[in-house]
């Protein structure tokens, strides 16, 4: 049979109407999971939850529609590979925030504390889990050995974001929990790195009769220790080469971000060679190169930004279509065994452990409860391991009791973080902010809030006419109150996510420059009685109003100074005004209103 010309392109038509048409439906899906997963989480806000919570849900439950499944069945390999690619980015950027310096430093009492947790709770897990067979009985030390490991480690950037957004993060214990959730974040991987080399599991997977040559063993780890070496040796002065021609201010040039990146890529690569793990590689690669410098951040914004917005949902989609509730055994009760004992081994062992080490270091035991209970946090990487595992000696009732033991790790955060609050509150001793209140023998301390240097001439009037005599004198926090936008977000450089917040944005910087050196010029002439100290309110407009109130409350603050929202003219009138500024007074004011 001969076709003709219109025939082929009525074929060609059809098959790319066809393509489009499938295109365009998986689009939808995904437009579909974010706005569900949005919404979800704008319902569970008032119960402090973390995007995860919100995430594993929707997930679960609009993968496991028949018609989504039907969709993923066309396009598996498609999201197979879109999911092992964002793993990928996911432990890159993990890696780089990681500090591989703190191997070789004498640990902390902080990260002691969470020793105990992690060392208590693999043995715990290594010696029970045996019992309840989560795994096919081939390779069953193997896999237990990671199970173990698995559970015992930390999810370090849900745990960090959790203490974050809860406004903790600078309080003792929140610095105690952050630096030991990333602690053993870094171990956990580490182990598994190492693990991988010894038990390589795509090996097992696809043959679980399958063994690990000696020799082959050993060039893996000669392959594996040299990429790291090579990494580490190499890239600080590549780095800073780079660093040194884009200096911060000025655009990064393209052809050094290309450069750059495709290092980064090279290194990650190496692994294809030696069958080594992708992911691990890219954690190795990361954990090498060094955490400071330009172009390190602006990887790390840039990843973290693809993660949450694009790959996330399609991540928890794949999950919720791997979680096939179909194959899910409630009636027997293995199942419930099985996934009951996930969640107490890792719970016991970890409050266990702190408890012991806590009394060890002199910590009051509620406190190490609540340290341990935190350091249960689990996230996407145990997710994708537990996912995974489905296919990998463990079944599909299995590898969904394990997700859903992540998901108990993960809500009882808010609560925990709740009580430590509460206990704070009733030790802290009382202050009354109010002007009426307070006693004249103490300072008046005062948050000045500001929008630019056009604010500077008043608020100085106003520091001269309130400081009265110089004992006690007030104490000043001048904040600059900022509007957070897609730009100047793009500049942030944050230090782990909560101890300071560094705005890189030309116009910012000079304009809080020029506002400091205002200040210092009127503080060298009339400093007595004054205590100055700078601050920011950086924050979108909805959101700035609370965090302004935050800021008094932790400052322990008696007035808070706000500027008008409209600025005077040249010929004395006033301007239309930001009408954002007026918002953000009107809700401070509001509860004394």
């Amino acid at each position: 049979m001969v076709l003709g010309v219109s025939d082929v392109s009525t074929i060609c038509g059809g098959k790319l109407g066809t393509l489009i048409f499938e295109v365009s439906i998986n689009f939808a899906l995904f437009i579909t999971m974010v706005i569900l997963c949005n919404g979800l989480h704008f319902m569970l806000k008032p119960y402090s939850q973390p995007r995860i919570t919100s995430d594993i849900i929707v997930g679960l439950t609009l993968g496991n529609i028949v018609y989504v499944r039907n969709l993923f069945d066309k396009f598996n390999k498609a999201f197979g590979f879109i999911i092992d690619f964002g793993m990928m980015c996911y432990m890159f950027a993990l890696g780089i925030e990681m500090d591989s310096h703190v191997l070789f430093k004498r640990p902390v009492r902080q990260i002691k504390a969470a020793y105990g947790g992690l060392v208590v709770t693999f043995i715990l897990t290594a010696l029970t889990s045996p019992f309840l067979v989560y795994f096919d009985e081939h390779k069953l030390l193997e896999f237990t050995l990671c199970l173990a490991t698995t559970v015992s480690s930390t999810a370090s950037p849900v745990l960090t974001r959790l203490i974050t957004h809860l406004k903790i993060g600078k309080s003792d214990i929140g610095k105690i929990v952050i630096a030991g959730g990333m602690h053993l974040d870094f171990i956990g991987s580490l182990l598994l790195s190492i693990g991988y080399i010894f038990i390589p599991l795509a090996l097992f997977c696809n043959d679980l009769e399958a063994s690990q040559g000696i020799s082959k063993a050993l060039i893996m780890a000669g392959a594996v220790l040299g990429q790291t070496a090579f990494t580490a040796s190499f890239s600080p002065a590549f780095m800073n080469w780079v660093n040194s021609e884009n200096p911060e201010g000025r655009p990064m040039k393209g052809s050094h971000i290309i450069l750059a990146i495709a290092f980064m890529v090279l290194t990650c690569s190496f692994s294809t060679l030696y069958d080594f793990s992708p992911l691990l590689s890219a954690f190795l690669t990361g954990v090498c190169l060094p955490r400071e410098g330009r172009v390190s951040k602006w990887v790390i914004t840039k990843i973290n930004y693809m993660l949450t917005t694009i790959f996330f949902p399609i991540f928890f989609l794949w999950v919720g279509y791997e979680a096939d509730f179909r194959k899910f055994r409630p009636g027997s009760r293995a199942t419930w065994a099985r996934l009951f004992t996930l969640i107490i081994l890792g719970t016991t062992g970890k409050v266990v452990g702190t408890v012991i080490s806590g009394a060890m270091l002199g910590f009051n035991w509620p406190e190490s409860v609540a340290i341990g209970l935190l350091l249960t946090t689990k996230g996407h990487l145990h997710i994708y391991l537990a996912a995974k595992a489905m296919h990998c000696g463990a079944n599909t009732s299995t590898g969904i009791g394990m997700i859903i033991a992540i998901f108990f790790t993960v809500v009882h955060g808010p609560a925990v973080v709740s009580n430590i609050i509460k206990r704070a509150r009733k030790r802290a001793p009382s202050h009354h902010m109010a002007l009426q209140l307070l006693d004249p023998t103490s300072e008046l301390r005062i948050l000045l809030c500001l929008h630019g240097p056009q604010n500077v001439p008043c608020s100085i009037n106003f520091m001269e006419i309130s400081r009265g005599s110089s004992d006690p004198g007030i104490l000043v926090y001048v904040a600059d109150m900022i509007e957070l936008t897609d730009d100047i977000s793009a500049t942030l450089d944050k230090d782990e996510g909560v101890h300071k917040t560094t705005v890189k944005d030309k116009e910012v910087m000079d304009m809080r420059d020029q506002v400091t050196n205002s200040f210092k010029t009127y503080m060298a002439e009339n400093s007595d009685g004054i205590t100055l100290k700078r601050t920011m309110a950086l924050s979108t407009i909805n959101n700035m109003p609370q965090d302004i109130c935050v800021l008094a409350e932790d400052l322990m603050i008696a007035l808070i100074i706000l500027p008008f929202h409209r600025s005077q003219r040249s010929e004395g009138t006033l301007d239309g005004g930001n009408q954002g500024f007026r918002y953000v007074n009107r809700k401070v004011m509001s509860p004394l209103l």
